[in-house]
């Protein structure tokens, strides 16, 4: 089943890639069968977070009326960015399969290695991440906790 996904997902980034928008496709597969889809739209929507994934995973979660997509799969017509890949983790999804490598993209253009330095080898200086605590830093954790009505996550 696998196969047929990602011939899926590699469908949906070919004919985005050929009607103006980034060669990026992506599903989402709940157990059930359900199926969520996703083309980059980061051009289209001027919005640098709308990465096939991220967009599949959107769709699923209004979709499914659930943030929780634990048992799920996202497949991807590429390997998913640091950021997807993030994504993806806080989806609770059960797996990523993706056709493509991040080399393969670097080919084309896409080319990513500079972020995936800076979570495996803490090269901060491409951007600076500084904590500068406060007195009040805490707050909104406490307030989330006195919240009994928090939906956790």
């Amino acid at each position: 089943m696998d196969e047929a996904h990602l011939a899926r997902a590699i469908d949906l980034a070919t004919a985005n890639a050929t009607s103006g928008g980034g060669p990026f496709g992506a599903l989402v597969v709940t157990p059930d069968g359900q199926v969520f889809q996703g083309t980059n739209q980061v051009t289209a929507t001027n919005d640098p977070t709308a990465h096939a994934e991220v967009e599949a995973i959107r769709a699923a979660g209004a979709g499914l009326g659930d943030f929780d997509l634990a048992g799920a799969v996202i497949y991807a017509s590429c390997e998913p960015c640091p950021m997807c890949l993030g994504a993806a983790l806080w989806s609770r999804a059960d797996r990523v399969v993706f056709a493509a490598s991040r080399r393969d993209a670097a080919a084309a253009g896409f080319d990513d290695a500079a972020f995936y330095d800076y979570f495996e080898s803490g090269r901060r200086e491409l951007m600076p991440v500084l904590q500068r605590r406060t007195e009040r830093s805490g707050e909104p954790f406490t307030a989330w906790q006195a919240n009994e009505d928090r939906t956790a996550y």
